[in-house]
């Protein structure tokens, strides 16, 4: 969704690094060119201008200009302030110490307050708890038959009730937790396409009522500017305690996202990227303000990573194999749906610093490992696991099965072939660091590229040929 403003960011940093020093004109010219960034990003106007003016006072100050390297502390102070901002600091959700918590979801309608209760469930579901989902909004049609469904999906149970009172049924969802030890309860309450009087004291009454220990307003991240006074009308009237901020996977310009936190006080707990149930992530000031600025999240992606890892602890061996670099082809199958799982392969390369521009230039081919699986599901088990028999007769038979032609066969080969190389490569990397040689005048040769398991710069290029 920030794609944009982080290139135009991205754009401007780069014409800083092209000068050795800095001056005054240079530095406004750039707060000049961030202030209009942040604009078309759909940010509002009050926090851009507060924004701008911090930061452009840092940037004058002698550490920065009289530095060795001013762009790079110009990018930093971006970065800090970028992350203030944001929020500073991470902000958890509390859950209370009592028995059953009760968490209240409020937002607008169309807003995605259910398909969030049902991914916070999830989530906290994945973390130990058991919660029960509470559908309290008696005005939209099938709203308590969309959050049942949701929970099917995930094993979560949904209490809902025939009354057309949601204060009631707010009570009796906690009575019921209670009498079925359930230690969470998520209350997804009923939203209004605009901001109303009768909305505002529903919420205000189930607050009352069920005194939850965390209320979580949903945020659609596409609204805009508008978003501003959304926030502002829940605070004065709920004081919720934090914002989950959904469809952050759209195309909008998304600055209302980089206001909440400056307008209200509040927090961004969770963003929603995604309709999957495994879609709802912390959310991490720091590490959002530093994807913003190009330069990656590569915690996170280690995070999901893990955590995909404990979800599959019967896979242990598997990839204890795999990683010994002992691969065979049905590995490659392995491989792409861990990609998919963990968000598929744009998500992974966004994560890696420089990875948005390599998505905007077209180098990577989502669909490279999918072609591949294909092929080699036209293949038997003992081909899969012994590449080596594919004689030109069997990838002929391949080719006309998977509706591709023998080039392609060979090519998926050739990059299996490099892929297994390299995990063998890594591996030695990890396990001994490559001794430097001397070569003819007594220095030292580098052996391969320090920190990446001794991989050349040829491997790099052949990884990033296999996501083209």
């Amino acid at each position: 969704m920030l794609e944009n403003l982080s290139t135009r960011l991205q754009d401007i940093f780069s014409g800083l690094r092209s000068k050795g020093r800095l001056t005054e004109s240079d530095i406004s010219d750039a707060m000049r060119e961030i202030r209009l960034a942040l604009l078309e990003a759909d940010v509002n106007f009050k926090v851009v201008k507060s924004f701008v003016a911090r930061t452009k006072e840092r940037c004058l100050t002698a550490e920065v200009m009289d530095s060795l390297t001013p762009a790079q502390n110009v990018t930093k102070v971006v970065l800090d302030e970028l992350t203030a901002l944001l929020g500073e600091t991470d902000a958890r959700i509390n859950l209370g110490s009592r028995m059953p918590s009760v968490i209240m979801l409020v937002g607008l309608q169309g807003s995605g307050k259910t398909t969030a209760a049902a991914k916070l469930a999830y989530r906290l579901k994945q973390e130990g708890h058991q919660p029960l989902l509470v559908a309290c909004d008696v005005y939209r049609p099938a709203a308590a038959d969309q959050l049942e469904t949701l929970g099917g999906e995930i094993g979560v149970r949904v209490f809902r009730e025939d009354s057309t009172d949601p204060v009631q049924i707010a009570l009796d969802g906690m009575h019921d937790a209670k009498e079925n030890m359930r230690d969470v309860v998520i209350i997804d309450t009923a939203g209004r396409l605009h901001v109303d009087a009768a909305m505002m004291e529903e919420a205000a009454a189930i607050k009352e009522a069920t005194r939850p220990d965390e209320i979580l307003m949903v945020v659609d991240a596409m609204t805009g500017q508008d978003i501003v006074n959304v926030v502002e009308a829940f605070a004065e009237t709920v004081d919720f305690d934090g914002v989950i901020m959904s469809k952050m996977d759209g195309d909008a310009r998304g600055g209302g996202a980089l206001s909440v936190r400056e307008v209200t006080g509040k927090p961004i707990k969770f963003i929603s990227s995604g309709e999957r149930p495994d879609s709802l992530e912390e959310f991490h000031p720091d590490r959002m303000a530093k994807r913003i600025l190009g330069m990656g999240d590569v915690v996170s992606l280690i995070e999901t990573a893990v955590r995909i890892q404990q979800a599959d602890d019967e896979e242990e061996l598997e990839a204890e194999r795999m990683a010994s670099g002992n691969i065979n082809l049905n590995d490659f199958i392995t491989m792409n749906r861990q990609v998919h799982k963990m968000g598929g392969i744009a998500k992974l390369v966004s994560a890696l610093p420089g990875g948005d521009k390599m998505l905007g230039a077209g180098q990577i081919d989502e669909r490279a490992f999918d072609d591949m699986e294909v092929i080699i599901s036209s293949m038997t088990m003992q081909e899969r696991q012994k590449p080596e028999v594919l004689n030109a007769s069997r990838r002929q038979r391949i080719a006309a099965g998977a509706g591709v032609t023998v080039t392609e066969v060979n090519n998926v080969l050739k990059k299996y072939n490099e892929t297994k190389k390299m995990i063998k490569k890594m591996t030695a990397g990890m396990n001994q660091q490559p001794k430097g040689k001397k070569g003819k005048k007594g220095k030292k040769r580098r052996g391969g590229m320090p920190g990446l398991g001794g991989m050349s710069m040829a491997d790099l290029k052949n990884l990033q040929n296999m996501m083209r």
